[in-house]
C-alpha cells in the first residue's frame, strides 16, 4: 500500500517551549517530548524536510521571577539559552528514536552546537536531517515566532506550522464562548483586522511580505502534524 503524498516538501516546524512541559509547571516532559518526535518522525517518513524552531518558555518562564526588573536584552539572551537548552533535548529525543537531527544556534557556543549558516542547514535539509533552529534570531526584542518566520523564509519553507495548544483559529476563545468555531482558513488582512493574534506583529508581516502560509494547529492532537502536511483540513491556514 502506497502512503500518500504530502502536499508539502519543505516545512517549518514551531513549537512553543510551553509545549514541551506537559503537565508539568516547567521543565521537560519526557512522555510529552517523545511524543511529539514521533509526530515528526511519521513525516520524515513521508520524505517532508523539517525545519523546527523551538521557544524557551519552559525553561525561562521557570526561573522568570529573577527576571522582574532586568534589563530587556539581558532577559532575551537568557530566553535565547533557554532554546539551546530545549533543543539539544529534542535532537537527543530524535536521534534516539532514529531521526538524524542537527543543532543550528544563531548565537555562538560552538563547544555545544554549530553555528547557523544558512547553507549548511539547506544541506542537511537535502539529506533528510531534521535541522533545529537555536537561539531565536540571535538578536534581543525578537520572538521565537519571528525567528521561526525569518528562518522559514531564508529556507524557502512551503509552510511555517504554529504548533498550539488550540486545533487551529476560531471566531472567539472556544473555552469562553461554546459557539465559537473553527476557521478552515483566513487571509492575513483578515487576521489582522479582527485582531486574532496568531503570532507577534513582526512575525506575521514578515509572512505577509514574504506569502509565506502559516498552518495553526494542535501538536496535543494526534496525527494532526501528519494531517496538515498531507493537505487535509486540519487547524486553521493563514494565506496571503
Amino acid at each position: 500500500m502506497h502512503e500518500l503524498a504530502p502536499a508539502h516538501k519543505r516545512i517549518l516546524l514551531k513549537l512553543s517551549g510551553e509545549a514541551l512541559m506537559g503537565d508539568d509547571a516547567f521543565g521537560i516532559n519526557r512522555a510529552t517530548i517523545v511524543r511529539m518526535v514521533e509526530e515528526v518522525a511519521e513525516i520524515t517518513r513521508l520524505g517532508v524536510q523539517v525545519a523546527v524552531v523551538i521557544g524557551g518558555g519552559n525553561i525561562f518562564r521557570g526561573v522568570a521571577g529573577g527576571s522582574v526588573g532586568m534589563d530587556r536584552a539581558t532577559a532575551d539572551y537568557m530566553g535565547m539559552l533557554a532554546t539551546v537548552m530545549n533543543s539539544l533535548a529534542l535532537a537527543d529525543t530524535m536521534d534516539k528514536a532514529g531521526l538524524v537531527a542537527r543543532v543550528m544556534s544563531a548565537i555562538a557556543i560552538e563547544q555545544v552546537v554549530e553555528p547557523y549558516v544558512r547553507p549548511k542547514a539547506l544541506q542537511y535539509l537535502e539529506e533528510g536531517k531534521v535541522v533545529i533552529f537555536a537561539a531565536g534570531t540571535g538578536n534581543p526584542f525578537f520572538t521565537t515566532d519571528t525567528a521561526a518566520a525569518l528562518r522559514g523564509a531564508e529556507i524557502g519553507a512551503e509552510l511555517v506550522l504554529k504548533a498550539t495548544k488550540v486545533d487551529g483559529v476560531y471566531t472567539a476563545d472556544p473555552k469562553k464562548d461554546p459557539s465559537a468555531t473553527r476557521y478552515s482558513r483566513i487571509s492575513f488582512d483578515e487576521a489582522i483586522s479582527q485582531n486574532l493574534g496568531i503570532m507577534d506583529a513582526t512575525a506575521f508581516a514578515l509572512c505577509r511580505d514574504q506569502k509565506l502560509p502559516i498552518k495553526v494547529f494542535s501538536i496535543f492532537k494526534h496525527g494532526a502534524l501528519k494531517r496538515v502536511v498531507l493537505g487535509e483540513d486540519e487547524g486553521t491556514l493563514v494565506y496571503a
